[in-house]
């Protein structure tokens, strides 16, 4: 065990050098916590795609690393943005006038336009479990419309009321003029409509926790932060769920890497300490093009596996993970040509 202990402590393959950046996080004591905690973010916005499995992969692949270096315990969350509110309709689902008809109502608030499950954010949570839980996961996973309403997120929304100039300033930093005049980092969710409104705060109060807003009829509104009538702009939650949950590892795609500055400056607001981040490149589809759970191109998970055993999926995820790549069909038979070479 020594030697093997050793050798991961100076391989230079990328699982190990993250691991070892987690680890010097505790080089001084244990988290108090009692765990390391590794999380992945999932937006069901639309079905889980390849992308999606690759981020749990590769957060995996860092978790074992670690698990090799050291006796600190660690803990995997799935997190679900499920109380987003649906923005577009998919290409890639049935009863599309339907969901028209539920535009920027919070995912887990949207009929399942399969018929299959309580909403769509729902079905597609099941689909995530589903596929991960097939490859053998260890995860908890964690949905966001739970986490506001079950006031397990209630002491980070009130300490976001009681500094919420304070995470303005990070937002507004980054937002140009016009946008700067309608920006608030609170999210109300209309009592009547059940609709994500994206209006001016006129008030905050730190010591009610609550929000004053007119919404899009001109009426007057409070609704108290808690209890899942608000939630936070996806930068600040994204900010605001590290502080909450402690998080020590994030990974995510590049798209994503000129925001890392706002999640981190927010969580530290928020009482938390920044995480380890790595950002991996996109994955492609046959054009060239940023695959999509709306768009539904690239690959699935279903369309691999038919040809191709887990193994060569996983190696794939392992190859690279900064370098863009095209996932299309014939990547299949060249990852399984690459994978039984290196066995």
């Amino acid at each position: 065990m020594t030697k093997l202990r050793d050798a991961a402590m100076n391989s230079k393959a990328w699982p190990f050098e993250e691991a070892r950046r987690v680890l010097k996080r505790y080089e001084k004591a244990p988290p108090k916590k009692g765990f390391v905690l590794f999380e992945t973010g999932y937006g069901p916005s639309g079905l889980p795609h390849i992308g999606t499995f690759g981020e749990v992969q590769r957060t995996t692949m860092i978790r074992r690393a670690f698990e090799l270096i050291s006796d600190i315990p660690t803990k995997l969350i799935v997190f679900s943005d499920d109380l987003d509110g649906m923005r577009k309709v998919p290409d890639n689902v049935p009863n599309t006038a339907m969901l028209k008809e539920n535009l920027q109502r919070p995912l887990t608030s949207v009929p399942d336009p399969f018929g299959e499950f309580e909403s769509f954010g729902h079905h597609n949570n099941a689909m995530l479990r589903r596929f991960l839980d097939t490859f053998g996961f260890e995860y908890e996973f964690i949905s966001a419309t739970d986490f506001y309403k079950s006031g397990r997120f209630d002491e980070t929304l009130m300490r976001a009321c009681e500094r919420y100039d304070a995470i303005m300033k990070i937002m507004l930093a980054s937002l140009r003029e016009e946008r700067q005049q309608t920006y608030s980092c609170f999210l109300p969710i209309h009592p009547e409509t059940g609709r994500v409104l994206y209006v001016p705060i006129r008030h905050v109060d730190a010591k009610a926790g609550t929000v004053t807003f007119d919404d899009e009829d001109g009426r007057e509104w409070t609704l108290p932060v808690t209890g899942g009538n608000v939630k936070l702009q996806w930068k600040p939650d994204f900010g605001a769920r590290w502080a909450a949950l402690d998080v020590d590892f994030e990974m995510y795609g590049k798209d994503h890497s000129t925001n890392t500055p706002i999640y981190d400056g927010i969580c530290e607001v928020l009482g938390g300490r920044k995480p380890e981040h790595f950002t991996y490149e996109l994955f492609l589809d046959e054009q060239g093009q940023k695959i999509s759970k709306s768009k539904g191109n690239g690959l699935t998970i279903d369309e691999w596996l038919t040809y191709a055993a887990t193994e060569s999926l996983g190696y794939f995820m392992y190859q690279k993970p900064k370098t863009a790549k095209r996932l299309w069909w014939d990547v299949i038979p060249k990852a399984v040509d690459e994978y039984h070479q290196q066995l």
